[in-house]
């Protein structure tokens, strides 16, 4: 069964968004870096700037199917430090989440299937019976992948450093402690095993409570519920119609911002954004919302 969802009056956001990597490269490296703002129907790249210091050649591939745009380039022994900016339009897709049903797994198309398997952080499979016994009896809709999300919140304390890049969400749920990657990976896996595509976004963390420490990118989730992927932040950090999208993907393993092939010591990623509001042109500031939104078409 498909959804007519109903459209709500959409917003538009616009965010400055930069960051700078620094690294100690020991010898001769590649690099493949995922921090360009994500070129989509509802999200425009105003403007953005690329530096490598030194400077260095480089080049932006795009992958077709998920709009990630990856820099790559090669890098002698020494200092190198690299600078993004840019300044993004978000247009979002604003839906009475009342009026969302989700469709069976036989009508997805195609397209969403490897958003409904199991991947390497996100072990659908062995979460399948805890997540039917907690959430099967209710209807196949929007409001199911809501009450996920609010399980994820209450059962997953967000803890700065309680995480390794090897963590999966068995790991998360056994310590029922983790970060925003931990928190993602937890409700797609749970998402997934009541046969909902879904997949891990990557953004800034803006809204963020100081005490949480500087800006740093965030990862947030995605559900396709009803024809179209709706935005989720199970952290409860950002509101959602501040989320600018940079990579996605099944996991975490699938959105790395850097990755790396030789000897390099890599520095803290300096991350910084600021909304840009403007009444006249319809600019207004990011708000939190229990509204469906999306900005995947």
């Amino acid at each position: 069964m498909r959804s007519n969802p109903q459209e709500m009056s959409g917003s538009r956001v616009r965010l400055r968004y930069g960051v700078q990597l620094r690294y100690d490269v020991a010898a001769d490296s590649a690099f493949l870096l995922n921090i360009h703002a994500a070129r989509t129907t509802r999200q425009i790249v105003l403007d953005e700037q690329f530096q490598l210091t030194p400077a260095l050649p480089w080049s932006v591939s795009v992958d077709p199917s998920t709009r990630n745009r990856i820099a790559a380039f090669n890098a002698p022994a020494g200092s190198l430090v690299v600078d993004y900016e840019a300044i993004v339009d978000i247009e979002h897709r604003i839906v009475d989440p009342t009026t969302i049903v989700a469709e069976g797994p036989a009508a997805l198309p195609a397209e969403v299937l490897p958003f409904l398997r199991a991947s390497r952080y996100c072990q659908a499979d062995l979460v399948q019976q805890h997540a039917w016994d907690n959430f099967g009896q209710m209807p196949r809709d929007y409001a199911q992948v809501r009450a996920v999300r609010d399980w994820v919140r209450r059962n997953v304390c967000f803890r700065i450093g309680t995480s390794t890049p090897s963590t999966s969400v068995l790991d998360t749920l056994r310590d029922g402690v983790g970060v925003c990657r931990d928190f993602a990976h937890t409700m797609i896996a749970y998402c997934r095993a009541l046969n909902y595509p879904a997949r891990i976004a990557t953004s800034v963390d803006y809204g963020a409570d100081a005490s949480l420490g500087p800006p740093d990118f965030h990862a947030c989730v995605e559900v396709f519920i009803g024809g179209s992927w709706y935005l989720f932040d199970p952290t409860g950090i950002s509101p959602v119609t501040g989320l600018l999208r940079i990579g996605t993907g099944r996991d975490a393993a699938d959105v790395s911002f850097a990755t790396l092939f030789g000897p390099v010591r890599a520095g803290m990623p300096q991350v910084h954004y600021a909304p840009i509001e403007d009444p006249l042109l319809g600019i207004a500031l990011p708000i939190a919302t229990e509204l469906a939104v999306s900005t995947a078409d």
